[in-house]
């Protein structure tokens, strides 16, 4: 028939036959909850589609079929007895107290439809064979909701023009559920939250370029022309005046001050804040929701017994032999990631021998090597991401868990787990190890017994961290951001390009059904690795802000952008993801709260390991001017620089003949605290270990008791919310108890 489709719709009665009904296209109005598409004519697919189809019916469910070209579409729809069912099981679970008239049936969202028929097509099972099965047998192609009333949400939401307009959470709740709308709320909560940490690291930073000339230590660098450092790292075969590090030295100050430690307690502080802040704007958005008491195991067991009313119950077992063998591949998988970091070391070891025998990079190969390395670890983030998926999929399909949302929580912990070890191990080698086992000049530290291993910056190794925190938030911020909207654009075009309308016009319904699956897929991981992305970001925010204070401030721009992106793609780009219920954000919460005890500790042994925050102190009130008290009227770390390099004489070097100018000097120096005779480590290095401990066990124990004091202080939940909570209870009680006494009256 030209113009227009034969459609065929299977509707399902008590105890008779099942008559096939033409219908027309006119009858577009009807409403369907998901679709079914197969690209497969064959005999035996068609019969396998066949029972799938008629088990459907007989679970209360009617399905039409709609022709296309290349695919069938059918669209799915739950007769209103399966709903009342689960209004009977969850949403009306006490009914109403005696003697008080009920009242009349408020109507299913559309989110609980689309619920309620996705965990009954995922769950059934045909001669053996679940959807998924189905799905790779060839006999369906996918399956999803359809978008329908999305125009107010694009409108209002999903545009970049709505950059920093407030965004609309009860609309995302009711189109996308509550685990989506909850997810934007904690990220808009999240970006707010960030305002006044930018503003404060902003400061920080700057209050180092008002001191960017009158630093004692950057002058004293700067004018030490005839203090030779000695050749480091196995590229580096001359000696190099202290003041070619100058520039280095005034940019290292911007981010390694006085500031530094103020401002990484008040991250600590800022961190506790947050997420005691957003508990108690959970609780006021879960309240308005009507979701303050919603128990997720018993939504799961109600979809259950719709689904199959024989269900029996699965009671909560553990293995201790699954355990240790999840443990130790875990451990293993945590072991590997170190070594991957371990790759890149030689990565840096070999680049610097490579590098340096280029003409044009003979001055800045340290500086070469920190970038490429970057680069180079950056790499290794995108290729263990989808290692790490894979593995934590694993091992929680080895495990068996209950529950789909038990499932959901013991990947979220091992993927999170392997995703931080792939993400900060380069930067804890960094930090910590970088230059510190590698010997002096005249007995250096080899690898395989050839390169020399890498040394710190010139001007320090603070200087290598920040340079690594900038090129990787950096890129996750811009070209992740970048990637992450242009590939499902790009696809989306490409989709629409390839697609063979044909010379008919389809009917409207099949049109809608059509453009809906032209539309990218989405899976259970989408909304996941939104969460996952962002706990990254907050780790990189957090765990070493005290060596990047700009942090705060690149999360800041990232998460403008990244709301508005998200949003496009769930509205305009994307298939509609299947809404689910939820209260809260899970167990990303007690992510949240990991890392920020992390950042604590992270943070304190930055600026005792890292920075010169320490050196400078001892060497103020201990070795410089102003040591016992002292008032001079010249600078309290006048002498430093001097203090803080440790001399080597030429002569003690094993292969002199290789060093240019080695027969001119006689000395040069070299950043340690080592004696001069036999250049064993000296009394102040054992000094400044000690202060160093002791400053990591105070800032640490400060910085906790802070969170600590800051997390009593702010209650999770407002008194407002617990107070109408507590009137809804009462007004219960005193509902039943009224009704109660009018029937011991009759």
């Amino acid at each position: 028939m030209q113009g227009e489709e034969s459609l065929r719709i299977l509707v399902g009665t008590e105890g008779g036959s099942l008559p096939l009904e033409e219908r027309s296209t006119c009858e577009a109005s009807e409403q369907w909850d998901f679709v079914l598409v197969a690209a497969d004519h064959t005999q035996r697919n068609q019969e396998q589609r066949q029972r799938f189809l008629e088990e459907l019916r007989r679970k209360g469910f009617e399905w039409k079929e709609s022709q296309g070209q290349k695919r069938v579409f059918f669209g799915i729809r739950a007769e209103d007895k399966i709903f009342e069912l689960y209004r009977t099981l969850l949403m009306e679970p006490q009914g109403p107290a005696p003697g008080v008239e009920s009242a009349p049936p408020a109507s299913v969202p559309d989110t609980t439809r689309i619920r309620i028929v996705n965990f009954v097509l995922n769950h059934m099972k045909v001669a053996g064979d679940t959807f998924e099965d189905l799905k790779k047998d060839g006999v369906f192609e996918t399956t999803f909701p359809l978008h329908k009333g999305e125009e107010e949400l694009e409108k209002t939401w999903a545009r970049w023009r709505n950059l920093v307009r407030r965004q609309p959470i009860d609309d995302i709740r009711n189109y996308f559920g509550e685990k989506v709308a909850l997810y934007f709320a904690w990220l808009g909560w999240y970006t707010y939250m960030l305002v006044p940490a930018a503003l404060v690291g902003l400061l920080v930073f700057l209050s180092g370029f008002a001191l960017f000339d009158a630093s004692q230590i950057s002058k004293e660098i700067c004018e030490a022309r005839d203090v030779l450092l000695c050749p480091l790292g196995h590229q580096s075969r001359s000696f190099q005046p202290l003041s070619s590090t100058c520039t280095f030295a005034k940019l290292t100050h911007l981010f390694d001050n006085e500031g530094t430690v103020l401002f990484a307690i008040f991250m600590a502080l800022w961190a506790t804040v947050f997420l005691e802040l957003w508990k108690r704007k959970r609780a006021e958005v879960v309240l308005h929701w009507d979701l303050y008491g919603w128990d997720e195991d018993q939504e799961e067991m109600a979809l259950q017994l719709i689904n199959c009313p024989d269900y029996q119950l699965q009671p909560h077992q553990h293995s201790y032999l699954r355990s240790t063998i999840i443990l130790v591949l875990s451990v293993f998988m945590i072991c590997f990631m170190i070594g991957m970091a371990h790759l890149l070391v030689v990565y840096r070891v070999l680049a610097a021998a490579l590098l340096g025998t280029l003409p044009f990079l003979e001055k800045q190969v340290t500086t070469a090597v920190v970038v490429t390395g970057a680069l180079v670890h950056y790499v290794i983030i995108v290729i263990m991401t989808k290692v790490n998926k894979h593995v934590a999929l694993k091992l929680c399909d080895f495990e068996k868990p209950r529950t789909f949302l038990e499932r959901e929580r013991k990947f979220t912990i091992r993927l999170f787990t392997l995703q931080f070890f792939a993400h900060f191990s380069s930067l804890v080698y960094i930090a910590f190890i970088l230059g510190r086992i590698n010997g002096h000049p005249g007995k250096s530290t080899r690898l395989a017994g050839l390169w020399k291993l890498e040394e710190c910056h010139l001007s320090g190794c603070m200087m290598d961290l920040f340079v690594q925190m900038a090129i990787i938030m950096g890129l996750k911020q811009t070209l992740s951001n970048c990637i992450e909207y242009l590939c499902p654009w790009l696809t989306h075009k490409f989709r629409l390009m390839t697609a063979c309308t044909g010379g008919r016009r389809p009917d409207p319904q099949l049109q809608e059904w059509q453009r809906n699956y032209l539309l990218n897929p989405v899976t259970t991981f989408s909304l996941f690795d939104e969460f996952m992305e962002m706990m990254i970001q907050y780790g990189f925010t957090t765990i070493f802000v005290a060596a990047f204070p700009l942090a705060p401030l690149l999360a800041l721009f990232s998460n403008l952008v990244e709301i508005r992106l998200d949003a496009i793609k769930m509205v305009r780009l994307q298939r509609r993801l299947v809404p689910r219920k939820a209260k809260d954000i899970g167990t990303w919460l007690h992510v949240l709260e990991t890392i920020g005890v992390l950042a604590v500790i992270a943070n304190g042994m930055v600026i005792a390991f890292t920075s010169e925050f320490i050196p400078r102190v001892v060497y103020k009130y201990r070795y410089g001017p102003c040591r016992q008290g002292n008032q001079p009227a010249e600078d309290c770390l006048k002498g430093y620089v001097n203090h803080s390099l440790s001399v080597f004489y030429t002569k003690d070097f094993q292969d002199p003949v290789e060093i240019e100018g080695f027969e001119n000097v006689t000395e040069c120096r070299y950043r340690d605290y080592r004696n001069a005779h036999d250049y064993n480590l000296s009394e102040q290095f054992w000094f400044l270990l000690a202060i160093r401990l002791a400053f990591v066990i105070l800032f640490e124990h400060v910085a906790l008791c802070i969170k600590l004091i800051a997390a009593w202080f702010v209650p999770d939940v407002p008194q407002s919310v617990k107070n109408k909570v507590l009137e809804e209870k009462y007004r219960i009680l005193c509902d039943k108890m009224r009704s109660s006494s009018k029937s011991t009256d009759v």
